[in-house]
């Protein structure tokens, strides 16, 4: 219907990426949720618009939402790409098989739906790309070896993409979430923060909510750190 604006968020069953569906759904957006544990594809439903049961390492599954959002409502004007968690050991212990794991996870999880709906928003005239990333993509800690690397690249994908689809109205940028409550609360992690506390994952999802509206209209190709001040690189 006209009017009407759409947002898809993948891996968004729970934590940040299904706090970013309530939030969308919340701002007036129809969502699509895809997620491999069915809890996609029920809160979709819950939200008033779809889910699918699926994977974002499956270019058929992520066919599958952006189909069923084009049927549904005839456009795409929001993607969130969400992420689960890939491989950790020591740096020089990660196989071979394990660092591909880990870049399926962190990095082709937003290069594969970028591309199925870049030509939609390319005929719209316009879209927001929103990239779930990390604080340690520039500041890499050990504890996450195969997220800093590969969100390192997902950084560099973001500007050239950001740089080329400008023209067409269409927008890329990452939002990085420090210690959030989605994930084992340790004392230790939260006192390193000056903040002293966890983010919620309301928290990141208000960040995505600013980033798909027209207030951020002139924001693309951005980093945006939500850790409470844990990291500090300019």
């Amino acid at each position: 219907m006209a009017g009407e604006k759409v947002a898809l968020v993948t891996a968004g069953g729970s934590g940040m990426g299904a706090a970013a569906a309530k939030r969308l759904a919340a701002d007036g957006f129809k969502v699509g949720v895809l997620s491999s544990s069915g809890k996609g594809e029920a809160l979709g439903k819950e939200l008033g618009g779809f889910g699918v049961t699926g994977s974002n390492q499956s270019n058929e599954d992520l066919k599958r939402l952006t189909d069923g959002a084009i049927e549904r409502w005839g456009r795409i004007d929001v993607l969130v790409n969400s992420a689960g968690h890939g491989p950790r050991a020591q740096i020089i212990e990660i196989s071979d098989e394990d660092w591909h794991k880990g870049i399926d996870t962190y990095f082709l999880n937003a290069v594969r739906p970028t591309r199925l709906v870049t030509p939609v928003m390319q005929k719209q005239k316009g879209g927001v790309i929103i990239n779930i990333s990390t604080a340690w993509a520039f500041e890499p800690s050990a504890m996450f070896p195969t997220s800093a690397v590969a969100r390192a690249g997902l950084a560099a994908y973001t500007k050239i993409f950001a740089d080329t689809y400008a023209g067409d109205n269409i927008r890329m940028n990452n939002v990085l979430p420090g210690w959030i409550d989605s994930l084992p609360t340790t004392n230790e992690r939260r006192d390193s923060v000056p903040m002293k506390r966890y983010g919620t994952s309301e928290e990141i999802a208000a960040t995505i909510s600013f980033l798909a509206s027209d207030g951020a209209a002139y924001i693309t190709g951005q980093n945006i750190r939500v850790d409470g001040g844990i990291t500090r690189a300019v």
